[in-house]
């Protein structure tokens, strides 16, 4: 199979270790993914982010062939127990290729949204695993026809184990192919320069950990040349995460869908009819896990659909807030610097919010939020070290005045969500408060 990829240019799965790529390309569970938009919401604030999750799916198993064909160049040094046979690099196609498969609509969105609607939700994770699991499923048979036991090892995978330490981290870790497909796919797609960062460079100074009693090594990085390399790859996901994944036209136009998917479960749960809900958002509502089937139902066109249809519902605020997101009149946001942590001053900031709508007649609970967003650029990663000519293997804080600085610390930006009717009011009233 040849493909042309925006990110990565010409692609191919051609070798037999490879033929896995396109033989599961076929199962309607992968298909699936392209009905999945990468980014939720983002296109409302970067109109070029309409990539898909099949797309990154396919980039994260080229970084795999990538990252396959570099540490196959120096595995050499290990015992052959622990190389990197067809097998093993065929599963680790799979599972790069399947990481995501257990998404809902909009990505991450959708179990967010449906855990602050429900209480709980369960996690994309969860459902990845299944769909491997499930002899139901396309996916699951064909794994099986190539090995009974593949179907369990790419799920281990998935989940960061396996027993090969550095196939595990390459999966899932600080910098597995996950991540290194979707920050460069992202910028890509955005048009955002910051997310940008050596691939090439990176892949090349990988390494092998020391051994220790004989047990398999983990990953290390070729300490004179790769330091940049992996500066950069943290940073640009620092940036990435500044400029777009919390951009505030994307956590406004979030924000409504979690409105939306609220008031629309609550309305269920009282016995209000609504046209067109999917089986699984009934199942959700009644606090119930929905089934397989129904859930592989629900992609970014179902529920946009249905979110549609709802714009003519009886019901005058979930009526309105589908109109508003559907004609992008979506709401606005002033930011609370310096009120990362929970403070009287943030609860006093939102509690002004919620009076003013209340006074203007909106319901609060529904056109009023506080959002908070976080995330930390870089926890450190004991399995990754940092190998020099001389001396022994050092931890990448050590020798990287930036990560050093960066290790562990939490970006938030914190906002208070409303509607713009509203807006010269909430400035007026936050401009005053002390």
């Amino acid at each position: 199979m040849l493909l042309r990829d925006p990110v990565h240019g010409l692609i191919s799965f051609e070798l037999e270790e490879e033929l896995i790529v396109p033989r599961l390309l076929e199962a309607p569970e992968v298909q699936r993914l392209r009905r999945i938009r990468q980014l939720g919401l983002t296109s409302l604030a970067f109109p070029g982010a309409e990539h898909t999750r099949l797309s990154h799916a396919l980039g994260a198993a080229h970084v795999m062939q990538l990252f396959v064909a570099r540490l196959r160049k120096v595995h050499d040094e290990l015992p052959f127990w622990q190389r990197l046979t067809s097998e093993r690099a065929r599963d680790a196609l799979a599972a790069a290729l399947l990481h995501d498969i257990g998404h809902g609509p909009l990505s991450h969105l959708f179990e967010d949204a449906v855990e602050h609607a429900t209480g709980r939700c369960r996690a994309h994770e969860e459902w990845t695993e299944q769909i491997l699991l499930d002899e139901g499923t396309e996916v699951h048979r064909i794994l099986s026809r190539d090995d009974p036991e593949l179907p369990r090892r790419v799920a281990g995978l998935v989940r960061g184990e396996h027993q090969l330490p550095y196939l595990a981290r390459a999966v899932s870790g600080t910098f597995d192919v996950d991540r290194c497909d979707y920050l460069l796919r992202d910028a890509h797609a955005t048009g955002v320069g910051y997310g940008d960062y050596d691939l090439p460079w990176l892949l090349r100074s990988l390494r092998f950990g020391e051994s220790h009693g004989g047990a398999p090594p983990g990953l290390a990085i070729d300490g004179p040349k790769g330091m940049n390399a992996i500066e950069s790859f943290i940073l640009a996901r620092l940036f990435m995460f500044q400029q777009v994944y919390f951009h505030k036209a994307t956590r406004a136009a979030e924000w409504m869908i979690r409105a939306i998917l609220r008031r629309a479960m609550h309305l269920i749960q009282d016995g209000e009819h609504l046209v067109n809900v999917p089986a699984a958002m009934v199942a959700f509502a009644a606090g119930d896990t929905p089934s397989l089937g129904d859930y592989l139902a629900l992609d970014d066109q179902a529920l946009l659909e249905t979110i549609n249809g709802w714009r003519d519902t009886r019901d005058p605020v979930l009526a309105d807030l589908c109109q508003r997101l559907r004609a992008r009149v979506l709401f606005k946001t002033e930011e609370l610097y310096g009120e990362a942590q929970l403070s009287p001053r943030r609860e006093a900031a939102y509690a002004i919010v919620r009076a003013i709508a209340e006074e203007e007649g909106f319901n609060p609970d529904y056109y009023t939020g506080l959002d908070v967003a976080t995330d930390t650029p870089y926890a450190e990663d004991s399995s990754l070290t940092v190998l020099f000519g001389t001396g022994g293997p050092r931890r990448p804080t050590e020798v990287s005045f930036v990560l050093d600085r960066l290790k562990d610390e939490t970006l938030s930006r914190v906002r208070v969500v409303f509607p713009r009717e509203i807006r010269p009011r909430v400035r007026e009233a936050l401009a005053n408060l002390t």
